[in-house]
């Protein structure tokens, strides 16, 4: 089978989103089914290249590439990459997320955005699978800003409620301090070596120039700070200290977002991107110190800060970054295959632990409106909750798997063999971080018991929980098929070193994933250490003792209502009530955050807005007010000298006109009117009877006084501008005779 294929996989979702966004999202089950379809065509089609791979049935030599984008006269090809990282995630990604629509199919319904919901989970699917399927780390970064971008319109998808958009701002905001790293990483690693595909990036020839030393002038390598830098997005991305205070908060979201973003994409592609360069940390150097005790540190914070947590989905969100934390040591202590195994079950176990926290929250706002209770409700409150192992048995069954697999209770559950791969690593490369790990283990399994008790054992606590009711079956049926993996998926990793079994049961996960290898690095032997007992007995007995503790103190004698947290009482009779406050505030992280970062970003910008008032704007407006002053005078000078001066002139031209019109009127008209009836009287003055005979004889007066008359009629021409200019000479005339 070809895997050009593999084109397709991406593309269904993508359509789906494309469809619903513009032509049938107000249509609910229209939009549900194109959905669904696309997501299910996408997990067909991904199945068939990942057992086609395994098979090796896939032929690979002929796989077509885009022309992508034009720098000058290089053209980038666009391809896709087929190797063991992306094949397993093939596997998983198309999978939960079906399972997730599925069970979204069930959860949202009612809602009045729903076919806007299944738009913006089907572009956050594409956007995964995009990630995964490129060959290219621009393409790579692409598909992560999608992430990012449906990350912030699906947890702040109930913006009406201001939790959830502020929730929606603080998770886009957070992530893009990451990307910036991870951008600048790019740029760092596309100006040293020209190229961003994986082909030309992990050539021997490219890494041996990645590990030359003297980067700038300094005693590091390019691998070195384009490493930290690619890191960087990780931190913000899968939510490792100290950009982990978004994850917590998205859990405004609706509960199917949750899941997607805990299991099957976005802080799985923060982990997934180091997976994918692990070859440039392996030329950095491993281990790398700043990647394992950030991801070792992040492990037993989550773990300590979710004892403190009452509402049931921030409890599984600080898990989360617990068990990424557990993906981030290891492969900063260059554990790959064990990092990466643990990625792989994870996803199926959270996804399961975060659709039974929807199924709980669903049957308690079920409760809640048959109970007829009135007041403050919440629905996510761990100790309003109780007994709902008989109202919900399907719910209980299935979260209970999750649950253990979390724990990583011995044998029967993935959890436990993904886990204890990663403390026998840690075992051999660094003791400090082992011990670390192993109590985040033990915290780990002690809240996972908290929350099982406080939820299902017990009595009901509230009316809600007394009326609460099993969810249906398009919630359900995810449940059972997810916790089947949780279960099975274990045995596909289990090591050889391991007592009895190791060697029965091949190892197939670390068989087809193997390990990056290359001349230029080499990863320490560990065979020693991986045959040790002690990470074995740490890790299997950090579960048990945590379990156990965690039913001794909930379970046994379950908790009452109204009663307070046995956590709090326990501290309080140790005068550590303050230790608790500080966990139920997550150690006050996100207060510090506030009241430096925040405050101090805020009180930059007012000092700017002053700076930018008084020295920039203060200078366009004094500019603008010397104008408007210039202006003023140019309009007073206009006013009172150029305006009066032509004033006064058109005054004096008025009244020198009305003058010569009255001249006209009263003395030039009378004047000649006057001589031409003497030129009239003319003949009879003569004695000549007849004038008008043309012989007649004519005397000297009459001929003197017609040309007189004649000349004078000549000035009466109508013309304005003639009589304008014997008005100026006449005035001038005038003037003169006063002067003398």
């Amino acid at each position: 089978m070809s895997g050009n294929i593999a084109w397709l996989i991406p593309l269904f979702p993508l359509l789906a989103f494309a469809v619903i966004l513009l032509a049938t999202q107000r249509y609910a089950r229209l939009s549900l089914w194109l959905a669904i379809g696309g997501i299910a065509a996408a997990f067909l089609l991904a199945q068939l290249v990942f057992w086609a791979a395994v098979l090796n049935a896939l032929e690979l030599s002929n796989l077509g590439a885009l022309s992508w984008l034009i720098n000058g006269g290089d053209v980038t090809a666009l391809g896709i990459i087929l190797d063991p990282p992306a094949l397993i995630m093939l596997f998983m990604v198309p999978l939960v997320c079906l399972m997730i629509f599925i069970y979204s199919t069930g959860y949202m319904r009612g809602d009045p955005h729903y076919g806007r919901f299944f738009a913006y989970i089907s572009l956050f699917a594409a956007a995964m699978l995009g990630l995964v399927l490129f060959d290219n780390l621009l393409a790579f970064f692409v598909c992560w800003e999608l992430m990012g971008l449906c990350s912030y319109l699906l947890i702040g998808f109930w913006c009406e409620r201001p939790t959830a958009a502020a929730a929606g701002l603080k998770a886009f905001l957070v992530t893009k301090v990451g990307d910036l790293f991870f951008f600048l990483g790019l740029m760092v690693l596309y100006a040293t070596t020209g190229s961003l595909a994986y082909r030309d990036l992990f050539a021997p020839e490219t890494l041996a120039q990645l590990a030359q030393s003297g980067y700038l002038g300094l005693p590091v390598t390019p691998a070195l700070v384009i490493a930290l830098l690619l890191f960087g997005g990780t931190v913000g991305k899968s939510a490792q200290f100290p950009l982990h205070i978004w994850l917590p908060d998205a859990m405004a979201g609706p509960t199917p977002v949750s899941a997607l973003i805990h299991a099957a994409t976005m802080v799985s592609a923060g982990v997934f991107l180091l997976v994918r360069m692990f070859p440039l940390l392996a030329v950095a150097g491993l281990p790398l110190p700043a990647i394992a005790y950030i991801g070792a540190f992040t492990a037993l914070f989550g773990a300590l800060v979710a004892l403190g947590q009452n509402d049931v989905k921030r409890v599984l969100a600080f898990s989360t970054m617990s068990q990424l934390g557990y993906m981030v040591a290891a492969l900063g202590l260059g554990a790959y295959a064990a990092a990466f195994f643990h990625l792989f079950t994870h996803a199926f176990f959270k996804a399961l632990l975060f659709l039974g926290a929807g199924s709980v929250i669903h049957g308690m706002e079920h409760g809640h409106h048959h109970s007829g209770a009135e007041g403050q409700f919440d629905p996510n409150d761990l100790l309003a909750m109780g007994g709902l192992r008989h109202a919900m048995p399907r719910t209980f069954a299935t979260f209970l798997i999750g649950g253990l697999s979390l724990a990583g209770f011995p044998l029967f559950t993935a959890g436990f063999w993904s886990k204890d791969e990663i403390l026998a690593q840690a075992f051999g490369r660094n003791p400090v971080i082992f011990w670390v790990l192993a109590t985040a283990a033990l915290l780990t399994a002690f809240y996972t018991a908290r929350q099982i008790s406080l939820m299902f054992l017990g009595s009901p606590r509230s009316e809600s929980a007394t009326h609460a009711r099993e969810s249906n079956r398009a919630m359900t049926t995810p449940l059972w098929i997810l916790a089947g993996f949780a279960i099975v998926l274990g045995w596909a990793g289990v090591p050889e070193h391991f007592p009895v079994l190791g060697g029965v049961i091949p190892n197939w996960f670390d068989n087809f994933v193997g390990v990056p290898t290359s001349p230029l690095f080499e990863l320490p032997e560990l065979s020693s250490a991986l045959h040790a007992w002690q990470p074995l007995a740490a890790g299997a007995g950090a579960c048990l003792l945590g379990l156990a503790l965690g039913w001794v103190v909930y379970g046994w004698r379950p908790l009452a209502a109204g009663a307070p947290d046995r956590i709090a009482v326990g501290l309080g009779r140790l005068r550590l009530g303050w230790f608790y406050k500080a966990l139920q505030e997550r150690l006050y992280f996100d207060w510090l955050y506030q009241r430096t970062i925040v405050w101090g970003t805020l009180a930059l910008a007012g000092l700017s807005a002053r700076f930018d008032d008084g020295v920039p704007d203060g200078a366009v407006r004094g500019v603008a007010t010397t104008v408007r002053a210039l202006a003023a005078l140019a309009a007073g000078f206009d006013d009172k000298v150029v305006d009066a001066f032509v004033n006064f002139w058109a005054t004096f031209a008025r009244w020198v006109a009305r003058s010569l019109n009255w001249l006209d009127l009263h003395l030039v008209d009378p004047v000649i009117n006057f001589a031409g009836w003497l030129g009239q009287l003319g003949p009879w003055a003569t004695g000549s009877v007849e004038p008008e005979v043309p012989d007649a004889p004519v005397g000297p007066i009459p001929r003197l006084l017609t040309r007189v008359g004649s000349a004078l009629s000549a000035l009466q021409t109508g013309e304005v501008q003639d009589y304008l200019g014997f008005a100026f000479f006449a005035a001038i005339a005038l003037t003169v005779a006063f002067l003398l």
